[in-house]
């Protein structure tokens, strides 16, 4: 059927971008930046949390053109080096294995920022652009017609558009509403997350120990206030550990933290935590609908493990405009525009979902050839110079379908 003509008009745009996480109000900025009229939908939480996000290489070209990598620096902490130990205990376990950006010319992997600090420079810019209009409100239903789609959000308001792009999170009702099914998965694990304070510097090294339940990883962030160190903390564990860590006295946890870190990082305080992020995972049958696309974790989600799941989200969204640009911006919502962004999203979006899992079922397995694969594969990294950049490469950035926003910036 078609877009109704009545009430529905004044409240018309090219795009309705629904949530306003970080995937959500990037896309509402890239769209914008690309000379869309853009209505954002969602509440907007911008309260510090446990919560940190490496964002690799690509994802600050993203934002670079967006004119926000200055202010996203001064609040991130650079990942120069990628450190993984391996600490299963297998008889196969090699030295640790290091990968320095200055090795394939990068400055940095990426930064680490604190979401809430994140999301609040991307709310602002948003904020600051006239071409996005923000509704800090719910939305209680979707109806998606021949040439339109529209949001009913809670206070009855109906707000319509060429193209919907759901950014509303793994439990998306506009991809339930479209009858886009997904398929989703458990892991035995629970993640513990937290920022830590410590007296031995971090030296923007990102250190990762894989243990038999899982990676425990801690990532630089920017000093406090009064000069201490800081890291983000992100310990998967069985979830059997992580409620009994819940109900440990904060010094208790401190001193399990620092043995996790076998002390690399000295004497460690709780600044802010522990959160607890269950491990789970979730990948949509179809990226599109009637007037649809999905984005973020409404797309896919899988757990916190090798920075990859807002890097990911973010070229959904670089790839979604770039489509939308290469159209003209005429009808953001064409079947040729959402055909495009499907069928350049695929190979990513399968490609890190089978290798996040993989990395993370290896490490929870006790299999003799599976642990000698893994320390043959990390021996290889280390004493294999191609193969080592190669690696570095891919895990920041696909080499094949580069999003145009995310490509070096010529000069």
């Amino acid at each position: 059927m078609p877009c109704p003509k009545t009430s529905v008009m004044e409240n018309m745009t090219d795009v309705l971008v629904s949530g306003a996480g970080l995937a959500g109000v990037s896309a509402a900025l890239a769209l914008a930046h690309a000379g869309q009229r853009v209505t954002l939908v969602g509440p907007i939480d911008t309260r510090p949390t446990t919560r940190t996000v490496a964002l690799l290489d690509g994802s600050m070209r993203f934002y670079e053109v967006l004119g926000l990598r200055e202010k996203l620096e001064a609040q991130g902490s650079p990942l120069r080096v990628m450190r993984i130990v391996d600490d299963t205990g297998s008889l196969f376990r090699g030295s640790p294995s290091e990968f320095d950006a200055g090795e394939i010319g990068l400055e940095a992997f990426g930064w680490n920022i604190e979401n809430g600090l994140l999301l609040d420079i991307l709310t602002r810019a948003a904020r600051a652009d006239s071409r996005i209009d923000i509704r800090d409100s719910l939305t209680a239903s979707y109806e998606f017609a021949v040439n339109c789609a529209t949001a009913v959000v809670t206070d009855g308001t109906r707000l319509s558009s060429q193209l919907l792009v759901a950014c509303d999170g793994a439990k998306s009702l506009a991809r339930d509403t479209a009858g886009i099914a997904a398929q989703t998965w458990t892991y035995p694990q629970t993640a513990v997350t937290a920022i830590l304070t410590h007296t031995l510097s971090h030296q923007d090294v990102s250190t990762e120990f894989h243990t038999r339940e899982g990676p425990c990883t801690f990532v630089p962030l920017p000093p406090a206030q009064d000069g201490s160190f800081r890291s983000s903390l992100v310990w998967v564990m069985h979830p059997r550990e992580a409620r009994r860590r819940n109900m440990l006295e904060e010094q208790a946890l401190v001193q399990e933290i620092a043995r996790a870190a076998h002390h690399i990082l000295g004497n460690i305080t709780l600044e802010r935590g522990p959160g607890f992020v269950p491990m789970e995972g979730l990948q949509a049958r179809a990226l599109t609908g009637p007037r649809l696309a999905l984005a973020g974790d409404a797309a896919h989600s899988f757990p916190p493990i090798g920075a990859q799941g807002l890097n990911l989200g973010l070229r959904d969204v670089a790839h979604l405009t770039e489509c939308v640009v290469e159209d003209r911006g005429d009808d953001p919502g064409s079947p040729k525009v959402l055909n495009a962004y499907a069928r350049l999203r695929r190979a990513d979006i399968a490609s890190r979902t089978f290798g996040v899992d993989l990395l993370n079922r290896s490490l929870l397995t006790h299999i003799l050839p599976v642990d000698l694969a893994r320390g043959l594969g990390l021996q290889a990294l280390r004493s294999i110079g191609p193969l080592r950049r190669l690696a570095m490469r891919e895990g920041i950035m696909p080499g094949r379908n580069t999003p145009s926003m995310m490509r070096p910036i010529p000069g």
